[in-house]
């Protein structure tokens, strides 16, 4: 069990850098954060401890506090 909670939170760490390296005007619309999640899951879909949440979920709850705002 050790070894799965490590690989989702080497994923989760992966995804928001990936995220934050975006630029700024491409981190505000729930479109651009929608659509680099389903590609984040599909990408990570082996790390990501199986849940309640599927991975999209997962992904959109890491990533909607840090979404670019105005």
């Amino acid at each position: 069990m050790p070894d799965v909670v490590k690989k989702q939170r080497d994923a989760r760490r992966k995804i928001i850098r990936q995220w934050m390296k975006l630029p700024a005007d491409k981190r505000q619309s729930m479109a651009e954060i929608s659509v680099f999640a389903k590609a984040a899951a599909q990408e990570n879909m082996s790390a990501l401890v199986h849940s309640r949440r599927g991975p999209y979920e997962k992904i959109m709850g890491w990533l909607l506090p840090r979404a670019a705002r105005r």
